[in-house]
């Protein structure tokens, strides 16, 4: 397997992985503008971008995916919940799904309350074993922090989803198992973010400050301590829906 990070100016967070033997790849939450240097490292490595996923709609930045799919001939991917929401083609995911690049195995985790189209990517090496080796987390888990709850509904319902997500799939996952976030410290999508782009899960399950906390403690301090939400969010959100400027 190889396993590219690519981080923006704001912290915002971007995959490229895949089996370097089979010569196929992974991208995960590229940002408009980034094209270039995903196709540049699918050719240094040898590899054809066969699949392009977004782990939700984002409000922060403009995707890339759609721009990158059509330049690699890969698909571009989102949760199912997006299919009549999206105003374009698009393949859907659905939870618990297997996506297969070569020896590396990519599973599909919804994990709805930061979005209600939220997932994480739960990706094995078979030569390694069929444990999962990390795990994408997009804005669901962060480094120091957890996914904000405004975007996709009223905060408390959100905050309450994003809770049970955590504790019901994502904590129940082994403590050695890499977490790589959407984002690190500068972003706008969480509340308390480290910089540090990576992490483990039982570090997090240790210090994260909000994984401490019984689910009531939880909505209550997440919707307090969630940022000014930046009213450029809602342009954001349309253009990477598809709407027309």
């Amino acid at each position: 397997m190889f396993f590219r990070q690519r981080m923006s100016a704001d912290g915002t967070l971007s995959y490229l992985y895949g089996c370097g033997s089979r010569g196929l790849a992974v991208a995960v939450d590229p940002v408009a503008g980034d094209e270039d240097w995903f196709m540049g490292e699918a050719q240094r490595n040898g590899v054809r971008i066969a699949h392009v996923i977004d782990t939700h709609i984002h409000a922060d930045h403009l995707s890339g995916g759609r721009a990158l799919a059509a330049r690699a001939g890969g698909s571009y991917a989102l949760h199912e919940h997006d299919r009549d929401v999206v105003r374009f083609p698009v393949q859907t995911l659905r939870d618990g799904e297997i996506l297969t690049t070569g020896n590396v195995v990519t599973r599909v985790l919804h994990t709805p309350g930061h979005t209600p189209d939220s997932i994480c990517l739960l990706v094995a090496d078979l030569r390694r074993g069929p444990d999962p080796w990390f795990a994408l987390t997009g804005d669901t888990l962060f480094v120091g922090g957890v996914g904000r709850p405004d975007l996709g509904g009223p905060p408390a319902e959100m905050a309450a989803r994003l809770y049970d997500a955590l504790h019901e799939r994502i904590l129940t996952l082994p403590d050695d198992l890499e977490i790589f976030p959407g984002h690190a410290a500068g972003s706008v999508c969480g509340a308390g973010l480290s910089g540090k782009p990576s992490s483990t899960l039982g570090f997090e399950r240790r210090f994260d400050p909000y994984l401490k906390l019984d689910r009531a403690a939880f909505i209550a301090r997440l919707i307090e301590e969630t940022p000014v939400r930046p009213t450029a969010m809602d342009q954001i959100v349309a253009a990477n829906l598809g709407d027309a400027a």
